[in-house]
């Protein structure tokens, strides 16, 4: 029809101009309808297509669900594996398997233990319900709180009282005040260095009588829900077991000096539940101090009570810490079972789940053979290995205190004039530290290099002199990485002083009693040292970050951490 030629239909007999007239408005209206179809064609296509785009998004949320599903439920299936574990450790071991020490401190740490299993249960079991939860508005019926004996009544009391920010009457259309009918109270035990007293909390009831409301303040949130300890007393009982190093059956008896009665069982749940509590702070720490490109590393054995075989195998804890000019200072442990190179390795690694990323940078150590695969440059290109001077040093120390060579005397004057231009450098910056090492130690170093190379040939294979003469040959590239970047720190003797605590713990608590008491405690220690690093007393510090924890949201958890609480920031405390 478009191809024909147009036509007058005056010219046509009207029969004919009728059937044109008709098959022009037929056509018209097929191209009306092919034209409806496209467009209804095209809007179906872009239903489908934002229906796929919203399908494949829901697969991926499904799918992240089911990986949370799946993360949480083999949390839960480990520490109910755990708990399991130690009832039968409960029931099963043997007193004459062990000495009367052994058995108290073993029966101690499973009621730490269990304590922080079943916090970690619990929790994991909240957020469980929290992803679950319905848009149903029922109640939930209010827990039972546990019944104790009242707490002495010469115990000091600190009054807190809590009300309403406002006492009138909210309901639709009342607006009218509210009466005081009463008043709920609650008492928690907490202390002072060498005085104990109760916190009472009294939170007042208030009701509308017009429209039958019942109004009253939320209660404070600890960090043991129901139980009698408030956070000073929590951090007293941290700190007299992972600083003072005292025994819980010590603690008990010290704490009933003062007329307070707390089983060795309570306080060890206490500290369970409390170490559970700061696991989150602890990875953050990690974090932190995995955040900087020079880092101290050293290990230190420590006695594991294995209940089975009523005996102890050595175990190991591993101390990292920033570099010693770093100038926000901080150190972390990791208990492991062993001292292979698996340990260090994993713990730098990183955890690719939690997002953790790869550490890179210097590495400062000793020369133990299981920190040669940490630093290999073959697996991690990234990193450096540098060595401990006061280790070359000591070598010599020994040669000379023995007085059967005279190389030992004379390396001692060459190490002392390094550790006196050391000394003179400490408060600049990097970049000034490595300028004047340059410049000022360089050339002694090369001196002392020269003059080991000369020894060495003068001395005969196999005694101590060639021993030490070798290891400090052996490892000259790491023991002068100090030169190259102003960063690094001459020796490793500062994460040494941080290593301290735990052997004057050995002294005092001779062997761990168990492999979660042996986390708990680098928990709570790795915290605290940091926090006396950057100046803050222990018992303050771990007093107010658990007494906000609770409260805390997890997206500012960092303001719990040492370097960002406030106090005293003027030196070290070591």
């Amino acid at each position: 029809m478009r191809g024909l030629p147009p036509s007058d239909p005056q010219g046509l007999p009207p029969e004919v101009a009728a059937l044109i007239a008709q098959l022009q408005q037929q056509v018209q209206d097929q191209a009306q309808q092919l034209c409806e179809r496209d467009q209804a064609i095209t809007q179906r296509d872009q239903a489908l297509a934002a229906q796929t785009v919203e399908l494949a998004q829901r697969d991926a949320l499904l799918q992240r669900k089911d990986r949370e599903i799946a993360l949480r439920e083999a949390k839960i299936e480990k520490i109910n594996f755990e708990l399991a574990r130690l009832k039968r450790w409960t029931y099963g071991a043997k007193s004459e398997a062990m000495s009367a020490d052994q058995r108290r401190l073993f029966e101690e740490t499973l009621a730490e233990d269990e304590a922080s299993l079943r916090e970690q249960l619990e929790r994991l079991r909240r957020e469980a319900e929290a992803a679950e939860e319905s848009a149903s508005t029922k109640p939930k019926a209010s827990p039972r709180k546990p019944r104790r004996n009242a707490f002495p009544d010469h115990l000091r009391r600190v009054e807190h009282h809590h009300e309403p920010e406002s006492t009138n009457c909210q309901e639709h259309d009342c607006g009218r005040p509210m009466t005081r009918i009463g008043e709920d109270i609650t008492e928690r035990l907490d202390i002072v260095p060498a005085e104990f007293f109760v916190h009472r909390h009294v939170y007042g009831k208030w009701t509308c009588r017009h429209c039958q409301v019942l109004k009253q303040a939320p209660s404070v949130p600890e960090i043991v829900e129901g139980g009698a300890a408030a956070s000073g007393l929590l951090a007293h009982t941290l700190i007299s077991r992972f600083v003072d190093h005292l025994p819980y059956y010590r603690q008990e008896t010290i704490n009933a000096r003062s007329g307070v009665h707390t089983p060795r069982s309570t306080l060890a749940a206490w500290a369970g539940q409390a170490g559970a509590a700061l696991e989150s702070l602890y990875e953050l720490h990690k974090r932190f101090i995995l955040d900087c490109r020079v880092l101290h590393a050293d290990e230190t054995p420590v006695a594991l009570l294995d209940p089975g075989a009523g005996k102890t195998r050595k175990a190991y804890v591993w101390a990292y810490a920033r570099s010693w000019h770093d100038t926000v200072p901080g150190v972390i442990y990791a208990f492991c079972r062993g001292r292979g190179a698996q340990y260090p390795v994993a713990f730098l690694n990183g955890d690719e789940t939690r997002g953790e990323r790869r550490w890179n940078g210097t590495l400062l150590t000793d020369r133990y053979g299981g920190y040669e695969t940490v630093v290999d440059p073959r697996l991690y290109p990234g990193r450096i290995s540098a060595a401990c001077a006061a280790h070359a040093r000591r070598n010599f120390e020994e040669l000379a205190h023995d007085g059967t060579s005279p190389i030992g005397v004379d390396a001692i004057r060459r190490f002392a004039r390094i550790y006196q231009i050391e000394s003179e450098l400490r408060d600049l910056s990097d970049d000034e530290r490595r300028a004047q090492r340059q410049q000022l130690a360089t050339p002694v170093w090369d001196e002392l290099h020269r003059w080991l190379q000369l020894e060495r040939r003068l001395v005969a294979d196999g005694g101590a002199t060639a021993k030490a003469i070798d290891y400090t040959l052996g490892h000259w590239a790491a023991l002068t990485q100090h030169l190259k970047d102003g960063a690094v720190a001459l020796d490793n003797n500062h994460l040494e002083r941080q290593i301290k605590p735990w052997a004057m713990g050995r002294k005092a608590w001779q062997f761990v009693g168990s492999e979660l008491a042996g986390q708990r405690a680098a928990i709570v220690m790795s915290l605290v040292q940091s926090a006396r690093m950057h100046g803050h007393d222990p018992w303050a510090y771990l007093r107010d970050v658990l007494q906000r924890l609770p409260m805390q949201l997890n997206s500012r958890l960092d303001e719990l951490l040492p370097l960002n609480r406030p106090g005293n920031r003027g030196g070290l405390l070591v």
